[in-house]
């Protein structure tokens, strides 16, 4: 990681705290009843997706959107090489999941879906601000 100061670090790691702290209970809610009904969901929903009920979808939230973020605020409060390039592809896959969310569910789009895909954003350009080199380095690790 190439950011200096504490400030930067410290949002950062904050922000992927709060998508790990909203993801693992949806998530778990969607596992633990894939009909979505406890959580005010549908199943007509997913008509047209890939996928009969809300467990692979669940399973997606908690694992990526929610145990993922906690791993990527720990490597961001601790420094590691790699937490920018993480961030990335954090802040990458939250902006891909509410964007297929919003083309399967279909208009209108909830406010909670905009919230999460600006945040996808920031932690995306953060990861980017924080190591403008990340990409390089994954793809060229001898070069970084």
């Amino acid at each position: 990681m190439n950011v200096s100061g504490k400030w930067p670090v410290i949002v950062l790691g904050v922000l992927q705290v709060f998508v790990g702290i909203g993801a693992i209970p949806a998530g778990v809610g969607l596992i633990a009843d894939p009909s979505g009904v406890s959580m005010g969901m549908s199943l007509d929903w997913l008509a047209g997706s890939p996928f009969p009920n809300f467990l692979i979808p669940g399973l997606f939230l908690f694992a990526v959107n929610g145990l993922g973020s906690f791993a990527g605020a720990l490597m961001t409060f601790r420094r590691r090489q790699y937490a920018g390039l993480v961030a990335i592809g954090l802040g990458g896959f939250l902006m891909a999941w509410i964007t297929i969310q919003v083309i399967i569910i279909g208009p209108p789009i909830h406010w909670l879906q905009t919230l999460y895909f600006v945040l996808g954003a920031v932690e995306l350009a953060s990861g980017w601000l924080f190591d403008p080199g990340a990409v390089k380095k994954l793809v060229r690790p001898e070069s970084a």
